[in-house]
């Protein structure tokens, strides 16, 4: 029996992060298809072409030009057709505060970006194998700093 494929969908402004994200993934064990974008602006543009399959879930950076991480968290909650897919904030930033808005305002899971491959090729095996359904079913303050 063939397992579908995971479709993760990354944006990030940092081409070195991005290339760091897909060598992870292209390592582990599990099935996924990778997509990454450059930026906000070009993720919400993405998400809202009918034509473009929806990601299962969306590493989203904080830190981006033209339309940062937090504006995009807001508009994707305000876009009832994305509801399903799952958010995980994926930034530098530990700050307390950008942890709670990320929270607050709708986010699933929120990882600091790890600078050892291992260290992201643990934390993208543990999002990935997450029980979303479970995830998403209500705030869960205590599991949402994901953290190896």
């Amino acid at each position: 029996m063939q397992q579908e494929s995971i479709y993760v969908l990354l944006a990030d402004d940092d081409e070195d992060d991005r290339l760091f994200f897909k060598e992870a993934f292209d390592s582990i064990k599990i099935k996924t298809i990778v997509k990454t974008v450059n930026d906000g602006v070009e993720l919400m543009d993405y998400l809202t072409q009918s034509k473009n399959k929806l990601p299962h879930i969306l590493f989203l950076d904080l830190n981006m030009p033209r339309k940062s991480g937090m504006e995009c968290l807001l508009d994707i909650k305000h876009l009832e057709y994305l509801n399903d897919v799952a958010i995980a904030i994926y930034s530098t930033s530990a700050s307390e505060q950008d942890i709670e808005d990320a929270f607050v305002k709708g986010a699933n899971v929120y990882i600091k970006k790890p600078n050892d491959i291992e260290k992201l090729k643990n934390l993208l095996e543990e999002v990935i194998t997450m029980n979303w359904h479970y995830q998403t079913s209500g705030l869960n303050r205590d599991g949402f700093l994901l953290s190896l």
